[in-house]
This record gives structure tokens, C-alpha cells and sequence, in this order.
């Protein structure tokens, strides 16, 4: 998959087609077709981001893999965006889940035309809320794709995609950032971090949000996103938080048979930070009252990350059902 996204890089298109003659013998994980897809996107500070400023961006070509899935016509599809270490084999795992129920996927890489590999130990190399411009312009891509049902496209995403995923849901972003005609049918965050509070953030599309999270998660705990989710369903918000009590950060990884958990060496964390956005758009560490950055007290060092799968299992199944009743799969 980066030998692909290189190529993506360079802003060429690369199709790998089966043909419809041999579809029907292919696993039923195995998509028909893949394609290749530059995305023009931009690289902002937090603070351009909040306050809609676009022209003081960097402009960037990311990238994006979109697997077509075996069936005919317009299929549901789901973006996929990655943590803080890229695109990783965890999502291959569920590439291949949703294409076996006839789900194309879409996997955003965010880093590599960048020129990044992993933000885990300086998480200032990339602004928090940046990836949200890279799935919207995915979504522009999608939206007018002839093998795309633009009223069933969900997004997913994990750690600090998680946390993108959260938060492209709020409407006030979406007008900001969003144009691309259409909305996401849902939205279903991984261990998001749910440490910041966006002003008007309790204001989010009127689509489903499911949060899978763990316990004893010392990354992106869940005590955040459980006061997240009670805003929200005071709002009458259509949002739930599943929560395994036994599962470390990344537990999905057990879907890959991973069973371990170990310190993510230098990570840095906000597990203990009140984050808030203040005026102009600029995020505020809400303890000191000052700008926020990741040299602040409140950012630690050496969470820990490591598979379930039990948990991960019960995740996927948990998932599976959702876009089956959401997409109104046979």
C-alpha cells in the first residue's frame, strides 16, 4: 500500500481491474477493482482551520485508495482515515471485512505527501484538526463517483483519525470545510480524543455517531468522550459510546491476532489536558489560560497501545450490523 500512495504522490492514476468475468470466483474480501487518487487538500494550523482561512494554508496533495467492491451499480462506501503512526495494517483487516459485505472503502493517507511518517512523538508536526480537510475533500471525490452512492458514504477513523472522524461531524466545520454537496451517512470514531472543547461543538449533522472505545485506554481516555457524549444526548443527538472495559488503545490491532499491550516509546498524550478553543480561533489550555502547545505541563509522555481480540471482534461485529441496517445491505 505506500508503494501505491508514492505513486499517488507523483499525481498519477493507476487502475488494477478484475475482470466482471472472473469476479464471481474472487474471495468475497476481494474488491474488483482499485484506484489511485490524488487529493488536493491543504496544511493549516489549528488556528486556520477554526477560523476558516484557506488562503493562508499550504497547499498538498495527499492520497486515497479506493477499493470497488464486488456488486453492480452505485455501491455504500467507507472512508477510513489513520492515527498518528499512518496507515497501518490494522486497516487492511477492515478493508477486507467491508469488502466482503459489498462495501467499497476509501483509506485517506494523510502523511505521506506531506512528507510524514508518524506524528505519535511530536504531535505539532500536523495540526489537530488538519485531516478533517482531507476527508472533506475526499468526500468531493466520492460524491461524483459513478460506482458511488453519495447518500450512503460513512467515515471512520482511529486515534487521531478517531478524533478527526468525532469532530467532522459538527456543523459548524462542515460549512467551513465541506464542499462537496453532500454529508456522511454516519460517523463511527475509535479511541477518539475528545480532550478539546470547539465552540458550538455540541452542534453536529444529524447523522448517527458510534464510539468505540476501551477502559483502560491512558492515550485518548474515555472520560473525555463520555462527557462529550452527554452533551450531545442532552442535545437529542443520535450518538453511542461502546466501551470494552479490558481493551488498551488500538485493541482493534486483534483483528491482525495482536494480543499484546506495550508502551508507544516518547508518544505524546493530552490524557490530562482541558483543551478549549478561545477567541480567533485559538486553542487554549484551559488549566493556565494561555495558548495551548505540546510543551505544556499537561502533555505526557509513554501511553500504551496493544490488541484485543475478543474485543476486536465483538468491534467489528458491533460495526458490521450498524452499516448492514444503515446501508440496507441484503
Amino acid at each position: 500500500m505506500p508503494t501505491a500512495f508514492r505513486v499517488a504522490m507523483a499525481l498519477c492514476i493507476s487502475t488494477l481491474f478484475a475482470g466482471s468475468a472472473n469476479a464471481q470466483s474472487l474471495p468475497k474480501e476481494v474488491a474488483t477493482r482499485a484506484e489511485i487518487y490524488p487529493i488536493p487538500s491543504l496544511t493549516l494550523s489549528d488556528q486556520q482551520f477554526l477560523s476558516g482561512d484557506a488562503v493562508a494554508g499550504k497547499p498538498v496533495t495527499v492520497a486515497g485508495e479506493f477499493r470497488v467492491a464486488q456488486g453492480t451499480g452505485k455501491l455504500p462506501v467507507v472512508v477510513l482515515m489513520h492515527g498518528s503512526s499512518g496507515v497501518g495494517a490494522t486497516t487492511e483487516a477492515w478493508v477486507h471485512a467491508f469488502n466482503a459485505m459489498g462495501i467499497s472503502t476509501f483509506v485517506i493517507d494523510g502523511f505521506t505527501g506531506r512528507g510524514l511518517t508518524v506524528v505519535g512523538p511530536n504531535q505539532a508536526l500536523l495540526g489537530r484538526l488538519n485531516l478533517i480537510v482531507d476527508i472533506y475533500r475526499s468526500l468531493e471525490i466520492l460524491a461524483k463517483h459513478p460506482r458511488v452512492d453519495p447518500d450512503r458514504i460513512v467515515l471512520m477513523g482511529f486515534s487521531r483519525g478517531g478524533q478527526a472522524t468525532l469532530y467532522a461531524s459538527l456543523d459548524r466545520f462542515n460549512k467551513l470545510w465541506n464542499k462537496s454537496g453532500v454529508q456522511f451517512a454516519a460517523y463511527i470514531p475509535f479511541y477518539p480524543d475528545c480532550s478539546t472543547t470547539y465552540q458550538s461543538d455540541g452542534d453536529v449533522a444529524a447523522r448517527p455517531i458510534r464510539i468505540f472505545h476501551g477502559t483502560p485506554d491512558d492515550y485518548n481516555p474515555v472520560t473525555s468522550c463520555k462527557a462529550f457524549v452527554g452533551r450531545l444526548k442532552t442535545a437529542g443527538r443520535d450518538v453511542v459510546l461502546t466501551e470494552y472495559p479490558d481493551s488498551a488503545h488500538g485493541f482493534d490491532s486483534g483483528l491482525l491476532g495482536v494480543s499484546t499491550v506495550a508502551v508507544s516509546a516518547n508518544a505524546q498524550t493530552v490524557r490530562n489536558c482541558h483543551i478549549k478553543e478561545g477567541d480567533g480561533g485559538v486553542l487554549m489550555n484551559g488549566d493556565t489560560n494561555a495558548p495551548f502547545t505540546y510543551r505544556d505541563a499537561c502533555v505526557e509522555l509513554n501511553p500504551h497501545v496493544g490488541g484485543n481480540p475478543t474485543t476486536a471482534a465483538e468491534s467489528r461485529k458491533a460495526v458490521e450490523e450498524f452499516l448492514q441496517a444503515l446501508f440496507k445491505l441484503g
